[in-house]
């Protein structure tokens, strides 16, 4: 379900649907991320992926106290866009080139990075303006962990592309 919707009348409506939005995307992120992590050969990133594991976890966590802080129940809000973005990360890790199945699980995963920047961005917008600065401060935590997850898997694509160009 997306943003234009019946049900959202009011900033207050979109923020809670956005929260159950990231809720479920993060939840999502932290069923793939395991297989990603299993598929990946590349130590370093398998290492990324792992760090960013343990940091997803911690995101939904905070989500449950923005949750909490707002009033509002914890619950997931099926999204087809982040359904996506995994489905297609789990069809190109059938590559056989081992460079290539990493350089697509990197993209896969700083897909996923964008679609949570956004997400983040657009809550913290949407918490300053209805006054919860308690509420933007903790999605902050959040999105400034998806913006140096997001820089260290370009630095891993930058690093793959100058070994294979030497």
């Amino acid at each position: 379900m997306g943003f234009f919707t019946r049900d959202i009348k009011t900033i207050s409506d979109l923020f809670v649907h956005g929260l159950r939005d990231i809720y479920y995307a993060e939840h999502q992120i932290m069923q793939a991320l395991p297989d990603m992590i299993e598929t990946a050969h590349d130590p370093q990133l398998k290492q990324r992926l792992h760090d960013h594991l343990g940091e997803t976890i911690n995101h939904i966590d905070r989500l449950e106290d923005v949750f909490s802080l707002y009033g509002t129940d914890p619950r997931h809000l099926k999204c087809p866009a982040i359904d996506g973005i995994i489905a297609e990360a789990a069809d190109v890790t059938g590559e056989a080139d081992t460079q290539a199945i990493d350089a697509a699980i990197i993209a896969a995963a700083q897909a996923l990075e964008h679609y949570e920047i956004t997400r983040y961005g657009s809550l913290i917008a949407w918490a300053k303006r209805l006054e919860r600065e308690d509420c933007a401060a903790i999605l902050e935590q959040n999105l400034a962990e998806e913006q140096g997850a997001d820089q260290r898997l370009g630095e891993l694509a930058e690093r793959d592309a100058g070994l294979r160009a030497a």
